[in-house]
């Protein structure tokens, strides 16, 4: 059984169920090259969406658009945060200002109430590991829920605002979006949503469409800042657009998802070769037969394959991609040999992705200018 929520991750997740429960879009089959190229669209790591249209029609008439994120300071930078950063430098390179927070207060009311072991988090793990994927520090605001401007205006304009949404959602809303709440997750919620919406503010960009790409498990949130978003009449506000990704999953299989306070089920973008050499071979699922013989008989299962699985969204070459699939369901490809292609391709992008977050750890003050 499937459970989704921006706390907890369980069971075998079913994206077109999903896509009915939560009421979201199926990504259209006819996007702009940019978007159709992109291995995350085109291989449909992105699958829903809501009122993505606004941004397409934006980038496409070339007018002002705002890609809003979050991260949570809580443990190491792995291969599953990847994803989301990938999705903020694309939105940059197709002209996006970038608003990108760090959600401490959420993490202070949720899970670690060391202000300081946050912060440090937050920038030795999130923000170089994002300078070093390619983030530049033109048109980006990354700031802290608990700090947010040295601007008296657009700090005062930014915690207002999440006070003035209080009114417009209740109690039977938050336990309906949430499930079990406490004062802590209803304020960090509100202070979510007004990190979504206040982009739009006249302190800030102005209204302008706003794209939240996030997990599957961060819907809940979303789902609260559009609908209170329309009932507010202090502010007009432009209805946020979202889109979902899947989630990588966790070493021990399909069914998991990769945790940060769990080394063995996650690969850190700042894990040795060895490291990686060694977590895959130990605790990648495999999707192999028990012996040799039978494997060369009846083949593997590439689909719920952990290696194939992480493949997916590193070999960029289809034909590649599509061949290992078929050698591995046929039984020409072994389980090992399919590890090893994979250990391979993890640590040739994790060696180079090293010597850039080296050179990236001299940019951070660029950065921090809230």
């Amino acid at each position: 059984m499937q459970k989704i929520t921006p706390w907890e991750v369980s069971g075998k997740i079913n994206y077109e169920r999903l896509i009915k429960e939560f009421g979201l879009t199926a990504l259209p089959s006819k996007l702009p090259e940019v978007f159709k190229n992109n291995i995350l669209f085109k291989r449909k790591f992105i699958f829903a969406h809501r009122d993505f249209d606004r941004i397409l029609s934006a980038y496409q008439n070339k007018k002002k658009f705002v890609m809003m994120t979050g991260l949570m300071p809580s443990g190491v930078f792995h291969l599953g945060h990847k994803m989301v950063a990938d999705q903020i430098i694309l939105y940059q390179k197709l002209g996006a200002k970038v608003y990108l927070t760090v959600a401490d207060i959420e993490a202070y009311n949720s899970r670690n109430t060391n202000l300081e072991e946050l912060k440090k988090v937050a920038i030795e793990e999130y923000l170089i590991n994002y300078i070093a994927l390619g983030l530049k520090p033109k048109n980006v605001d990354f700031y802290f829920q608990s700090s947010r401007s040295k601007d008296g205006k657009k700090s005062n304009a930014y915690y207002a605002l999440a006070g003035f949404l209080a009114r417009h959602a209740t109690f039977n809303e938050f336990k309906a979006i949430y499930g079990d709440i406490s004062p802590g997750k209803i304020y960090s919620s509100l202070l979510q949503a007004s990190d979504m919406l206040h982009p739009q503010l006249e302190e800030f960009e102005g209204k302008c469409p706003v794209i939240v790409p996030v997990g599957a498990d961060q819907d809940p949130h979303l789902r609260l800042a559009r609908g209170i978003s329309q009932r507010i009449k202090l502010y007009n506000f432009e209805q946020l657009s979202s889109t979902y990704h899947k989630m990588l999953p966790g070493l021990q299989g399909i069914d998991t998802k990769m945790s940060s306070s769990k080394p063995e089920s996650h690969i850190a973008l700042t894990d040795s070769e060895r490291e990686v050499e060694n977590k895959i071979k130990k605790y990648a699922f495999s999707g192999g037969k028990d012996t040799l013989e039978e494997h060369r008989k009846k083949g593997g299962n590439p689909d719920i394959d952990i290696s194939y699985q992480y493949l997916t969204f590193f070999e960029e070459d289809d034909k590649k991609l599509e061949e290992i699939y078929n050698d591995y369901k046929s039984g020409k490809l072994l389980s090992g040999e399919l590890k090893q292609i994979t250990i391979e391709k993890i640590n040739k992008m994790l060696k180079e992705h090293q010597k850039k977050r080296d050179k990236a750890k001299k940019q951070i003050d660029k950065f921090l200018k809230w």
